[in-house]
């Protein structure tokens, strides 16, 4: 059979490393054309007439079971096609199992479940296993599959010992070409045992249709209206370039040096003691954060709020509010379409935000993002939007490494507030603000009200069940502490308190009424740098261990990296940010660190780097925007697969997260961006509690469930993780009425 290019055909079970399973295709099957569905897309009869336009199905890894039709959908079909519509199919996991259990085979839970587990992979060298010697491979799976006859012949096995004994890992077809493996070929610590696999598995499909002369027919436009465009397709932007009505703004900047210069000054010079303004900081207050990030608000300046489920964006200009439709718009096209005609120029290229947006994206914006039902009462206890942005014209830049400020703006002729501001700069004393604890911070006068521990625990073993049924390789539970504390200090002051006992390289004050958020986050979600050649990284952070005497670096390397817990939760999010960043960028997607141990101001950290970009000589200048809106919620706030996990954490959790484990950041007017993670942070609404002389916060908290977990182990982290957050309420050491 001669084919000018290969088209296959893979099926998803809403998995959350599909699009690595598509990556590794592509190299294994260079120039091959794949197609996507969802296992639930089309039935099979729908699916028979398309099979023809193929030349071999993937059925990748998903959630659950495969003896579940609600789970594998099509996929039990496949395997019972004519022998007028057989083609050779390759299984991963899910899809193996089903191989093996709709030839009746069995279908066992493990004793001790494999997730993000790397094993020995001993096989016959046959089949796909030819030319490969030793093979080590990520296994994620719950449930194990046994051949009861002799249509399947087993080709590789791990041997798990006490405690799982001999495990399938690999089989075949007698007569039917179909093969298939138990473990992940597509994880990024899979070795030659992934792609020389599907080098293999091609090798043999197009040896069985060459036997066969079977030819491909091309797919018509009725097939492509069904199936989509072929992966990797980009999306297009927002707002063509076409559609744009003005001219790029050009930025403003001027750089005035201040050695010992203070951030906390520079924003006490700009007013942030004027509670009744709002008032921005990005503050990089610990190492490896490099620049800090000060607006300069006008009185008139833009507010952008959208709550999910709205059909407007509300735009608040001083005291002037307004709804504007979305007009069949969504929101995150809508501000892809304003940041379009805000793009500016001319700003110093290693400054990384010039102006644009910066503001809150909540978890929930997320959640609905993923297509899963938000809570019907939500709006009862969360009065925060789900997206809260300001537009920033002006606005000062510190440069932590070089003592540089960057006075910029992008109002025309607006030389006078940058010489002011200079002027004003140039007078604030070197390393002042030295911060101490204010006097009448009174120390155990915050009420806090911690999660219930005995239903908190109860929690961490309902998401285990579900961890051993196969529904999920990690959940990221969490749970909400409310405090309530007298008005004696500013939100500014309480910032100040947070960033002294946690000094942390992803900080930020933003005070945007009605909500204040402060934050002391250690965990960068998201960085896309300029067009043309935007490079988008992202640093999953699983794996900390506090800074003590006698902790040394290698103490941190043996606790984290030796753990087999700590590594598996770390390459769990790394695969499903591949994925992610697959699914829009494409093939060039690679990790350039795993579970390297970072240093940072009070902790050591386990942190993986992953980066990607569009094929060379593509530009799109929302690629950033368009990366972050497929990733959220963020992968290491939820688990893997990550639909199925947020619906299990929906089921779990009895309160929206809201701002908690969302992201917040920037988008510059330049077409770069940086967003972190809301974690190690507390907000409270303004009219919550306006007329009580007590104000009301909320800090969240929670760790990855895994089945290594010990309940009261990750009850213990969670008070550990709120313990820093609380320290700026005089609260540092809740008292819980049950421990």
């Amino acid at each position: 059979m001669t084919i000018q290019r290969p088209r296959l055909l893979l099926i998803d079970s809403y998995d959350s490393f599909t699009f690595n399973l598509a990556a590794l295709c592509r190299t294994a099957i260079p120039d091959c054309s794949i197609h996507l569905i969802k296992n639930d897309q089309l039935t099979i009869d729908d699916l028979l007439p398309l099979l023809k336009s193929f030349s071999a199905i993937i059925i990748g890894p998903g959630p659950g079971s495969p003896d579940l039709p609600e789970d594998v959908g099509v996929v039990k079909d496949i395997w019972k096609l004519s022998e007028c519509d057989l083609l050779p199919i390759f299984g991963v996991c899910l899809g193996f199992q089903s191989l093996v259990i709709e030839h009746g085979g069995q279908l066992k839970r493990l004793q001790v479940v494999k997730h993000g587990q790397v094993s020995k992979i001993l096989h016959n060298g046959r089949d796909i296993f030819k030319n490969l010697k030793q093979v080590t491979a990520v296994r994620y799976h719950s449930y194990h599959a046994e051949p009861d006859t002799k249509e399947i012949e087993s080709l590789a096995w791990a041997d798990d010992g006490v405690e799982n004994g001999s495990v399938l890992m690999a089989g075949k077809h007698q007569t039917r070409p179909f093969w298939g493996v138990q473990y992940h070929p597509e994880s990024v610590l899979t070795d030659d045992g992934g792609l020389h696999i599907l080098r293999n598995f091609w090798s043999l499909a197009v040896e069985w249709s060459q036997k066969r002369d079977r030819c491909l027919s091309p797919l018509d436009s009725s097939a492509m209206k069904i199936l989509g465009p072929s992966w990797p397709h980009l999306r297009p932007s927002s707002l063509s370039s076409s559609h744009r009505t003005t001219t790029a703004t050009s930025v403003t900047t001027s750089v005035v040096e201040l050695p010992g210069v203070n951030v906390l000054d520079i924003c006490e010079t700009l007013g942030v003691d004027d509670h009744r303004s709002p008032f921005i900081l990005l503050d990089s207050a610990a190492s490896p954060g490099r620049f800090s990030i000060i607006a300069s608000l006008l009185s008139t300046s833009l507010q952008i709020l959208y709550s999910v489920g709205d059909v407007f964006v509300t735009l608040k200009c001083g005291k002037s509010v307004r709804h504007e439709s979305l007009a069949g718009e969504d929101i995150w096209s809508w501000i892809s379409g304003f940041m379009r005609l805000a793009k500016a120029t001319g700003g110093y290229p290693d400054v990384p935000f010039w102006g644009g947006l910066i503001g809150t994206l909540s978890y929930e914006l997320g959640v609905h993002s993923l297509d899963i039902p938000l809570r019907q009462s939500r709006r009862d206890t969360n009065s925060h939007p789900d997206i809260h942005l300001v537009y920033v014209q002006r606005c000062l830049v510190l440069d932590t490494s070089t003592s540089n400020v960057y006075i910029q703006s992008l109002l025309s002729d607006d030389w006078a507030w940058m010489n002011n501001m200079a002027d004003e700069l140039k007078k604030l004393p070197s390393r002042s603000s030295i911060m101490k604890t204010p006097l009448n911070l009174n120390v155990g006068s915050a009420q806090v009200q911690l999660p219930d521990r005995h239903q908190y625990i109860a929690k961490i073993e309902s998401a285990q069940d579900f961890l051993r049924s196969g529904d999920s390789y990690e959940l990221c539970l969490t749970a909400q502490t409310h405090l309530f504390v007298p008005r004696s200090l500013s939100t500014w002051e309480r910032y100040k308190l947070l960033r002294h006992s946690n000094p942390a390289p992803y900080s930020a004050y933003l005070r945007l009424h009605p909500s204040t958020f402060l934050s002391s986050s250690p965990e960068r979600f998201i960085s896309y740098s300029r067009s043309p050649d935007s490079l988008c990284e992202l640093r999953p952070i699983k794996g900390t261990m506090r800074k003590a005497p006698g902790i040394t670096r290698a103490c941190a390397e043996q606790a984290l990296r030796g753990s087999q817990k700590e590594v598996a939760e770390n390459l769990m999010i790394v695969d499903l940010i591949r994925h992610d960043l697959h699914g829009v960028l494409g093939l060039d997607v690679h990790v350039k660190q795993f579970c390297e141990i970072e240093e940072y101001e009070t902790v050591w950290q386990m942190v993986s780097v992953i980066e990607g970009r569009l094929p060379a000589g593509t530009r799109k200048d929302d690629l950033g925007w368009e990366v972050l809106r497929q990733s959220l919620p963020p992968g290491s706030m939820t688990g893997a697969p990550k639909k199925r996990s947020v619906e299990i954490l929906q089921s779990l959790e009895d309160e929206d997260r809201s701002l908690y484990s969302g992201v917040f950041g920037y988008w510059c007017v330049g077409g770069g961006g940086d967003w972190s993670v809301a974690i190690r942070s507390c907000f409270k609404h303004e009219l919550e509690c306006q007329d009580s002389e007590m104000e009301h916060w909320v800090i969240g908290a929670g760790g990855a469930i895994t089945a290594l977990s010990d309940p009261q182990a990750e009850w213990d982290e969670m008070l550990l993780k709120l313990k820093g957050v609380l320290g700026a309420f005089g609260a540092a050491n809740p008292r819980c009425n049950e421990c």
